[in-house]
């Protein structure tokens, strides 16, 4: 299945290292994106959107990661944003969704302090409840994509009680409390930087869903669409040793391998697509960090030396992949992996 026009994917992959190790907004592929529909997937046609079907918003998330993980990347925290505002109140859907869907606002999401991020510590974003149903925000925000470029995020928040809040922040609340990007070994177009909340009021109309124990459930905030953005970055290191099969016929069967994990790992992930399954989910991403963790580094060893020197995409993919192993990596995954690393 394939949503995007090659030459759409061809200028991705033209601007994908670039989009990796500078930290410029990846404006162009944005446009691309934008003009080809992609904006518009994820969001229902009463919305203005184009209401594709779970399978469908994967193979297309699938192929932008092939092309540009850096994209991807920014446009999987717009869709983990587009997700929570769908399950919230109907005034924000309306005022969020319609220009979502015509790309003209980006939003994004700050939920790593839930998750994995500072758990060894107190809540790192503070939630405290006011007259007339409003809430103050105090604290940081770690991992927010896009913070700079996007008109609000999609929090959590901990209460004194340990229940947790979900709540929109528009940004223009904190404008000038928005740190530069943090210097990433990855990823650095994707802009993702430390958000500092200081007595900042939520109104009660921006409060998307909670207070509750654990909000975001078993599996965190990474869904399905991190292992989606694993298996197309697998995908492309996977396409390269294909295309270097034909003058090295001895990689033949260890690509064959590769591909083989590549399409159950992927079957895998359409199966769970629209289910809420957070044990297959969490061994998914486990297996699917684990994949593109192997292929990266084959690819780079069969590129040779030429494959370490930029801007050959061998040394982006296992720069890139290396990410897997902090973003949204709950401890069930963690442990998988290490598992694996280990030799068990």
């Amino acid at each position: 299945m394939t949503l995007l026009p090659a030459n759409i994917l061809e200028k991705l992959t033209a601007g994908s290292e670039q989009a990796d190790r500078g930290t410029a907004w990846p404006i162009a592929a944005w446009e691309a994106l934008r003009r080809a529909g992609a904006l518009a997937w994820s969001i229902p046609r009463e919305h203005g959107g184009a209401g594709l079907s779970a399978v469908e918003l994967l193979s297309g998330l699938e192929d932008i990661a092939s092309g540009c993980l850096t994209t991807a990347f920014a446009l999987s925290q717009r869709e983990a944003a587009i997700r929570h505002i769908l399950k919230g109140p109907p005034p924000l859907r309306e005022r969020y969704l319609p220009r979502l869907a015509r790309g003209e606002i980006y939003m994004t999401v700050g939920l790593s302090q839930l998750t994995t991020s500072r758990q060894h510590q107190g809540p790192a974003l503070r939630a405290t409840l006011l007259p007339a149903g409003r809430v103050q925000l105090d604290g940081e925000i770690p991992w927010v994509t896009g913070a700079d470029h996007a008109t609000g995020i999609v929090v959590g928040a901990t209460l004194p009680d340990a229940t947790q809040l979900l709540l929109v922040l528009p940004t223009e609340r904190v404008v000038d409390q928005i740190d530069p990007p943090l210097p990433l070994a990855s990823l650095g177009g994707s802009r993702t930087s430390l958000v500092h909340c200081r007595q900042v009021i939520i109104e009660p109309t921006e409060i998307l869903s909670g207070p509750a124990e654990s909000i975001l459930g078993k599996s965190g905030g990474g869904g399905l669409e991190t292992s989606c953005l694993a298996i197309g970055l697998a995908a492309a290191a996977i396409g390269y040793l294909r295309e270097e099969v034909a003058a090295r016929p001895a990689l033949d069967e260890m690509t064959s391998r590769f591909e083989s994990t590549l399409q159950n790992l992927r079957l895998r992930l359409h199966e769970l697509a629209g289910a809420a399954d957070p044990d297959r989910t969490l061994s998914l991403r486990t297996d699917a960090t684990w994949l593109v963790l192997r292929v990266t580094q084959a690819a780079l060893m069969v590129a040779k030396g030429v494959g370490f020197v930029a801007p050959h995409p061998a040394q982006r993919w296992a720069r890139q992949a290396q990410f897997f192993l902090v973003w949204s990596c709950p401890r069930p995954v963690a442990d998988g992996v290490l598992a694996k690393l280990a030799g068990d």
